[in-house]
């Protein structure tokens, strides 16, 4: 059997979730499950679908790019004084 890649369970989590959301908001307002599907769906996706797709992309970033060192401040101010003296 061949492995899922990850993208498509996050994509089918996502689409599951929707149509949950969907299928609670179609129903009628006094049918008692409606909440249900739809508080399922929102926790589908946010709960379980964004934090899979958030690992997935950050696992080829390197997070020392993205914090506010020493380093990444003097680039930073580098960068603006070419920005003002090009203007």
């Amino acid at each position: 059997m061949k492995k899922f890649k990850l993208k498509y369970i996050v994509f089918l989590i996502m689409l599951a979730s929707l149509g949950s959301i969907f299928y609670g908001l179609s129903l009628e307002e006094e049918h008692p499950n409606a909440p249900k599907y739809i508080g399922g769906g929102t926790v589908g996706l946010f709960l379980v679908a964004m934090p899979l797709f958030l690992w997935k992309e950050s696992k080829v970033k390197n997070m020392k790019d993205y914090m506010l060192t020493k380093e990444n401040i003097k680039k930073m101010q580098e960068k603006e004084r070419e920005k003002t003296e090009n203007q």
